[in-house]
């Protein structure tokens, strides 16, 4: 069978999903044929946006930024997870990985399988399974130093609450500001010890459906996958073109 290229990167448009917080995305033209004789257009971005990698100067000023990182943290051999079926912001833990990092190694690309791809731009995008750091800490020891998701985090991302101003302002109303509890903040913990790995680990996230890629894998062909992000120099993260290719 003829290799195959899949392409596990979400398109990149004007106000597309964002983790709560980052720049907004946008996408507009700053020259034309018309006016200039060319087209140009103008990206307006966060380091996080759409399909990207996190390098560890993400969570810790003292680690790698994403230049400083090899080449090699971005592409290799992939073994992919298979998490479907998960609840919402159900908890991944190292005895459901134990499968696939029994398959893993040092150069190898573990990749999570979750299906949450398929609530892209939906509210249900925000309640993704994540890891539990016991599970980080598993495929650390296994030697593995990139992984990647299909899911907006590989911790549990923050309930935003109410999207509705009307709605938000309406519970605020019938809440007493004393049994408010104190906003939390994300500990990022897999964040932590994935990126935190000796020499450095690299984390995917916002990747495509990856069912090909579990397909092929249980039919026995190779699956390899590059990530390599934009060139920004001492970034936390840059956008990817993810590809995978299955032999």
């Amino acid at each position: 069978m003829a290799p195959t290229l899949v392409d596990l990167t979400h398109q990149v448009t004007t106000a597309m999903p964002v983790y709560p917080g980052d720049p907004a995305v946008l996408l507009e033209p700053a020259l034309t044929t018309a006016t200039a004789g060319v087209n140009v257009l103008a990206v307006h971005l966060g380091s996080q946006s759409g399909t990207h990698v996190d390098a560890p100067y993400h969570v810790d000023v003292t680690w790698p930024t994403l230049d400083g990182l090899p080449l090699e943290r971005f592409t290799g051999p992939a073994v992919v997870a298979d998490l479907r079926g998960l609840e919402p912001r159900a908890e991944v833990t190292a005895e459901q990985l134990a499968p696939a990092l029994e398959l893993a190694g040092e150069g190898t690309v573990l990749l999570l399988a979750t299906g949450w791809a398929r609530h892209w731009g939906t509210d249900a995008y925000l309640a993704h399974p994540s890891l539990t750091a016991r599970a980080a800490e598993a495929i650390v020891a296994a030697g593995v130093r990139t992984v990647g998701v299909d899911a907006l985090s590989v911790d549990p991302t923050p309930d935003p609450g109410p999207g509705d101003p009307a709605v938000a302002a309406l519970l605020a109303d019938l809440t007493d500001e004393h049994d408010q509890p104190a906003a939390e903040e994300p500990t990022l913990a897999a964040h932590r010890v994935l990126l935190g790995a000796p020499g450095g680990g690299v984390i995917a996230e916002n990747l495509t459906d990856l069912r090909p890629l579990l397909a092929a894998q249980e039919a026995g062909r190779a699956v390899e996958v590059s990530l390599f992000p934009l060139r920004l120099v001492a970034a936390d993260g840059a956008p990817v073109r993810a590809v995978a290719r299955l032999g």
